[in-house]
């Protein structure tokens, strides 16, 4: 593993373990050229997923992209970054396990709506307001009528 300071090569894993979740192994590194230290985690990746975008664009799945996208909604909101972990783990072994390699965006954002839905109410309405594309507030009272019925 590369040292993200300074490049060099040699960097050896000082202690390892599992995750919180038991979803990744966490590699506690130190760089024998500059003494920095560094954390590296190791996934398991079933498959590799490709987002077919709503203009039919084909990109490659980005988790960081993903992850990003759910903490804006969850920006200021009391949910730990370990209970976005575990949710964020869930829903990409969710994708995997369809089988398929070329996942429709629309898909992946009704995972992240079920998953938001259950972990913070506003988070839910951030990321359904960018994902259903509000424009109005209209939008958000139709939406917000639509919840209270479920």
């Amino acid at each position: 593993m590369r040292c993200p300071f300074c490049g060099h090569e040699d960097t050896p894993v000082k202690d390892s373990r599992p995750s919180v979740d038991n979803s990744a192994i966490r590699r506690r590194r130190e760089c024998v050229s500059c003494d920095a230290r560094f954390t590296t985690f190791e996934r398991v990746q079933l498959s590799d997923l490709t987002v077919i975008k709503n203009n039919d664009r084909r990109e490659p799945f980005e988790r960081e992209k993903f992850v990003r996208s759910l903490k804006l909604a969850l920006q200021k909101r009391p949910v730990t970054a370990e209970t976005l972990e575990r949710g964020v783990n869930d829903i990409i072994r969710q994708l995997e396990s369809l089988g398929e390699a070329d996942i429709a965006s629309k898909t992946i954002g009704e995972y992240a709506m079920r998953t938001l839905s259950r972990l913070d109410s506003v988070a839910y309405v951030r990321y359904a307001s960018v994902y259903k594309d509000f424009h109005e507030v209209n939008d958000f009272n139709a939406f917000l009528g639509e919840i209270k019925k479920t």
